[in-house]
């Protein structure tokens, strides 16, 4: 089960159901069953907390995930700043729905145990998120 929620700011997620059965459809596409994910809207400097917080990690980013999984069942937690993906579609000329789709995906791939620390890993990364977001309009 997929869970919406939002930390310090103002953001109404309209597209909860759609999103839930896309990344259950991610999950199956990759031979995983959906567990409990959390989806946590926040802004830069809530997210900024997180990663001092529990990572050490003095700076900002777009998402952060938490694995919970178990087996093939996929859990997390996924912090995802808003201010960062609207800075990043404007950087990128995309729409902001798209960019934050893409980081929601790239999320649940990170759940899946895909990674990007090498140029590899992120063109394989890369190349996952854009496959599931063109299946994306499927659900």
């Amino acid at each position: 089960m997929v869970r919406y929620f939002t930390e310090d700011i103002k953001f109404n997620y309209k597209e909860r159901r759609r999103t839930s059965k896309w990344l259950k459809l991610v999950a199956e596409s990759e031979i995983r069953r959906l567990g409990d994910i959390s989806v946590i809207f926040c802004s830069d400097p809530y997210i900024l907390d997180v990663n001092l917080k529990y990572l050490q990690h003095d700076y900002f980013t777009d998402i952060i995930t938490f694995d919970y999984c178990e087996g093939d069942t996929i859990s997390g937690d996924l912090f995802i700043s808003i201010d960062s993906v609207r800075e990043n579609a404007a950087f990128y000329k995309t729409e902001f729905e798209e960019e934050l789709n893409r980081v929601i995906v790239h999320g649940v791939l990170h759940l899946i145990g895909y990674d990007d620390h090498s140029e590899a890993d992120k063109k394989e990364m890369r190349s996952k998120e854009n496959y599931y977001l063109s299946l994306r309009e499927l659900v």
